[in-house]
């Protein structure tokens, strides 16, 4: 994986931690993320955010509910530290201090 992929998968898993933290009740799904994410400059597909939602699932970031094609994410307490810029992880882009 070029370092380019690898810095936009940080950035990716941090929007996504972060537009989680936006939504109300902390949920939000793949259908909205794939709206979103391109509005920060992220063009990733449905599958490849599905992906990442996977993988934030496996480090205990989010909890993710499938029922058919629809996939809906919801934060847990470490995830929106995450997004916060209160706690880090090595995999995620750390988010800039909002002054």
């Amino acid at each position: 994986m070029s370092d380019y992929a690898q810095e936009l998968r940080r950035h990716a898993r941090i929007a996504i931690l972060r537009f989680v933290e936006d939504a109300p009740r902390y949920t939000t799904n793949v259908s909205m993320l794939a709206t979103l994410l391109p509005r920060v400059g992220i063009q990733y597909t449905r599958d490849q955010i599905t992906t990442e939602a996977h993988w934030l699932k496996e480090q205990g970031l989010i909890e993710v509910t499938e029922t058919g094609d629809f996939i809906v994410l919801v934060g847990t307490n470490r995830g929106i530290e995450i997004a916060q810029g209160i706690a880090v992880h090595p995999e995620i882009k750390r988010p800039r201090p909002e002054v």
